[in-house]
């Protein structure tokens, strides 16, 4: 069962995870890893992101940490095929030997179930929720919240 949400705290689809972690409550705990500085395309980092500074700015080794320490990793998009952060975060998931789903909005029929069954199937009780940052894709965060709603 799903304890527990990890992201790097980036804008649209890592902050909207943690934007929906919280609104939960507690009954889903939220973390993860974020650069030094809390490095983020639009400045620091909230505070009230719960968030762990890895050593470095670099974006890649905070995506590594969250792949590593997750159980399990879902990545969204609005497009069919991944770029950048996203595509890094799914060679990382083969590296480590975890568990990856790519949701896209464009070629996903049923985001919601195929999320549900993902999280069954590998007993994910940490999934590291990773995607575009917003201004690669407006319109990422809305995406995650609504799948992550539903």
């Amino acid at each position: 069962m799903l304890r527990k949400i990890v992201s790097g705290g980036q804008t649209g689809a890592d902050r909207a995870a943690l934007e929906w972690a919280i609104q939960t409550r507690g009954a889903v705990e939220y973390g993860g890893w974020c650069p030094a500085g809390r490095k983020a395309e639009d400045g620091p980092i909230d505070e009230r992101f719960l968030l762990q500074e890895t050593p470095s700015e670099s974006y890649a080794q905070r995506t590594e940490w969250n792949v590593r320490d997750s159980d399990a990793t879902v990545i969204f998009s609005l497009e069919a095929s991944l770029s950048g952060g996203s595509q890094l975060t799914l060679d990382l998931a083969r590296k480590w030997k975890r568990p990856c789903l790519h949701i896209s909005q464009l070629r996903t029929k049923n985001a919601v179930e195929e999320l549900r069954q993902f999280v069954d199937d590998h007993f994910v009780e940490v999934l590291n929720v990773a995607g575009p940052r917003k201004s690669s894709e407006p319109g990422i965060g809305e995406f995650v919240t609504t799948c992550l709603d539903e």
